[in-house]
């Protein structure tokens, strides 16, 4: 008997999710485990795995579509059988993810293809232009373009009227758009911008579609503000060591591999919460719970948020096998490839802007954590010499911001936390005594 695909929750907060691929059409054989389709979540491209074995025999979210946690996106079944009354229940539902945006009443249906300027047509019959896209100015042609493709033109404000499709028939599919990136917004005459505004550029504002990674994260982050009382406890570090030991590190593994700051700081970090425990839990409500192990995650930014990969266990790793997993993760993490489990449930965050020269900063607290440290950039500093006297030397200095949440980690709690992570810092051998390389 046939039966609906449903989609799963490939995650712990998808609601839905986008189908961006297909690894099986209609008619193939498929069993349990194999791989069904890719699926865009909240934070992360998924494999969705078939647990239903049979025939494909329809296919009802096509590559592009969205379907929400539960909904069918498929039937499987035994060749031949009736499919009609899953493709009729699941036709509004792919019709709104396709459909280009819809016309003024009385106006016929531009069919699925887009829309581009060539014969006239009358005012009244222009499309709405409610999506924030500039209507085009003197008429209308059919554009063959996939249903993802129209999404993302409309998403990026391309005029797919002016993309050459290297799909069948000069249908424009997705890989056309990555070499548009800079093209006009839809509507700009031919002369570009600067045509329109006789010579000057012309800046015109932009309606800029949320994805549901980027819904997500602002619900988390609004979540974590306004019901953590979060404060903010800073203190200056000499790095000179810290730096010292990183290169004496990097000299004795030679090619082997490279030790990053990050995964430095995550060692160090985690030596540090091994003295101060309350700051390495979580509120539960009615109870605060205290990790057994540092489960660390580093801010990641990507194209349309940031994601934050973990690094479990860091006190009972060595800085080495740290790297190695991080830099793995990192790497998946820039293509949407973790797992749920490799970006969920960090105990302590760290967040490092140094690179792009911010001094310093305050972040918003990484729940279930209670802390997330935010790291500045390295910069020279004249500063008191060690012995008496007025004399200046220049070393190097790092900021270092904590916020903490006051509901677990008390002022007194998070400075002893500080002043540790200080002193680890500058000497940075206390911390490195159990290193396995």
């Amino acid at each position: 008997m046939a039966e609906p695909v449903l989609m799963l929750a490939l995650s712990p907060t998808m609601e839905e999710g986008t189908i961006t691929r297909w690894h099986k059409k209609e008619g193939d054989t498929i069993a349990q485990g194999d791989l069904l389709c890719e699926v865009e979540t909240d934070k992360a491209a998924m494999e969705y795995e078939s647990v239903n074995e049979g025939t494909l025999l329809a296919i009802l979210v096509p590559a592009g579509g969205r379907a929400a946690v539960g909904a069918p996106i498929a039937v499987v079944g035994k060749p031949g059988e009736d499919v009609s009354s899953f493709r009729t229940a699941a036709a509004p539902a792919e019709a709104r993810d396709s459909a280009p945006d819809a016309a003024p009443s009385g106006t016929p249906p531009a069919s699925a293809e887009a829309v581009s300027p060539a014969a006239p047509v009358a005012p009244g019959d222009r499309p709405d232009d409610s999506s924030g896209i500039t209507p085009p100015p003197s008429g209308l042609r059919r554009i063959k373009a996939s249903p993802l493709a129209r999404r993302l033109a409309r998403e990026r404000r391309l005029d797919l009227g002016r993309i050459t499709g290297s799909g069948p028939g000069g249908r424009v599919v997705k890989q056309d758009l990555a070499s548009a990136k800079h093209l006009p917004p839809a509507g700009t005459p031919a002369g570009g911008p600067a045509a329109a505004a006789g010579g000057q550029a012309l800046r015109q504002d932009e309606r800029i579609l949320l994805s549901g990674k980027r819904q997500v994260i602002a619900q988390r982050l609004a979540e974590s503000k306004f019901s953590a009382p979060h404060y903010y406890l800073k203190i200056d570090v000499d790095a000179g060591r810290f730096l010292e030991t990183r290169e004496r590190l990097n000299a004795r593994l030679g090619e082997e591999a490279r030790i990053s700051v990050n995964a430095l700081l995550m060692k160090i970090a985690a030596e540090a919460l091994r003295g101060n425990p309350i700051v390495n839990s979580g509120w539960k409500g009615d109870h605060i719970l205290s990790y057994a192990h540092a489960d660390i995650g580093l801010a990641v930014a990507q194209e349309d948020g940031l994601i934050t990969p973990i690094v479990r266990d860091c006190g009972g790793k060595g800085v080495l096998a740290i790297e190695r997993e991080l830099s793995e993760l990192i790497a998946r993490a820039r293509v949407n490839r973790l797992k749920p489990e490799e970006y969920t449930g960090a105990t302590f965050t760290i967040t490092n802007l140094g690179s792009y020269g911010i001094l310093e900063f305050t972040a918003i607290i990484n729940p279930p954590g209670s802390a997330i440290l935010a790291v500045g950039r390295i910069r020279r500093v004249a500063v008191p010499a060690a012995e008496e006297g007025d004399r200046l030397v220049v070393r190097p200095q790092l900021i270092l911001t904590l916020s903490c949440d006051h509901r677990v980690v008390d002022g007194a709690v998070g400075a002893a936390f500080l002043k540790d992570l200080k002193t680890l810092l500058e000497d940075p051998i206390d911390a490195l005594y159990t290193l396995k390389l």
